[in-house]
């Protein structure tokens, strides 16, 4: 590591072209070796391929993969490598009782012609008692995100009579993934989703004006009724919410002539947009409700918030738009299968072996007698 030192290599059967090659004067088709590759692809998946390459160089003063474009051109090989390798991954001995899948999706900026962003679609897998696998993939690549879930179920152990719930924010295309997956069952709203929604009503409700009388008895009446809106939905009746709406639209009036140096940043208008945002979800949402509270009682999961965390430590940190990073739709996909690998724990020191010892004609014979 703080020096070089010159040792005798012996010859190496290349597996890809069947030559066989001295450790000195490799081709540049067999330059390095794949623990180097891997490495490179480690380092990669976890930071920018410029910063890799200065941490490798801090660390291991090699004359080989200086450049940030080796590092990326080597990461992208490996994650076209780690492709079929899903069906070759073992299931988990004996079945789970019970697996929870949660699917979201975020995006990036693209560098495609005609496309500012790309959608990526994570989630997760999680077995009872077993630990969670995470998934990712580019919508429109070449990896199929159903097929990759199916082989996550299969690794968590899914049997027969194995239950499992799955979790979305409701988009279509996501039902559209688990249902390809092989999960008939309808997914259930993501609470985590709801919730979001009906805090930044409640936030708005408690920023309205009390300057006189008619307005404090109306601002007491709305935030209750917020609060009764959550509680409606919290406890299945959503049918019931569009009463809570109702009811807050009857006193709206008093604000009708709120004054603010910006308009639109009035807190009443951000409350009514805050309600029809609410009113639109739970329209279009409405047959993937369910009785949360009934759930949170028995001890049953009702979000999956930790599908937002998978979302910012598995793409956002790494694709990160503040940076004015931008993609292609192969190059984003294969890293992410990189980065799935490394956080899965999947990607071991022996992968990727390409070299084989090469033995001679005689002993070549011997093995073969």
């Amino acid at each position: 590591m703080f020096g070089e030192m010159t040792v005798r290599l012996p010859r190496f059967l290349c597996t890809a072209c069947h030559h066989t090659e001295t450790g000195v004067g490799w081709p540049p088709r067999c330059r390095s070796t794949p623990e180097l590759d891997q490495l490179q692809a480690h380092l990669s998946a976890l930071m920018t391929y410029r910063v890799a390459t200065a941490v490798l160089q801090h660390l291991l003063p090699i004359d080989a993969g200086r450049s940030p474009e080796t590092f990326r051109r080597r990461t992208l090989l490996i994650g076209q490598q780690l492709a079929p390798s899903f069906s070759n991954q073992p299931a988990a001995p004996g079945s789970a009782a019970a697996i929870t899948v949660s699917v979201d999706s975020t995006f990036i900026r693209s560098r495609e012609k005609d496309e500012r962003h790309l959608e990526v679609r994570v989630g997760n897998v999680e077995p009872a008692g077993g630990a969670r696998q995470v998934f990712a993939a580019v919508a429109k690549s070449d990896t199929d995100i159903s097929a990759l879930l199916r082989q996550k179920l299969d690794v968590a152990g899914r049997a027969a009579a194995t239950v499992v719930t799955a979790f979305t924010d409701g988009c279509p295309g996501l039902r559209t993934v688990l249902v390809n997956a092989g999960i008939p069952t309808p997914p259930i709203l993501d609470w985590f989703h709801l919730a979001m929604r009906f805090q930044h009503a409640t936030q708005a409700a408690s920023g309205l004006l009390a300057d006189n009388a008619r307005r404090v008895q109306a601002k007491a009446a709305i935030v209750e009724e917020v609060e009764r809106l959550r509680w409606r939905i919290w406890n299945g009746k959503a049918k019931n919410a569009r009463r809570s709406i109702d009811r807050i639209r009857k006193v709206m009036h008093v604000y009708k002539r709120e004054r603010s140096p910006n308009t639109n940043s009035a807190p009443s208008r951000r409350l009514w947009h805050a309600l029809h945002n609410i009113d639109k979800y739970l329209r279009g949402q409405s047959s993937w409700l369910v009785n949360y509270a009934r759930r949170h009682r028995a001890g049953l999961r009702v979000g999956t918030s930790i599908t937002e965390g998978t979302a910012n430590f598995l793409v956002n940190r790494r694709m990160n738009k503040s940076q004015q990073m931008r993609w292609s739709r192969r190059g984003a996909d294969l890293l992410l299968q990189v980065r799935c690998a490394v956080f899965n724990g999947t990607f071991g020191s022996g992968f990727g072996q390409l070299f084989q010892p090469y033995a001679n004609q005689n002993e070549r014979s011997a093995k073969a007698a």
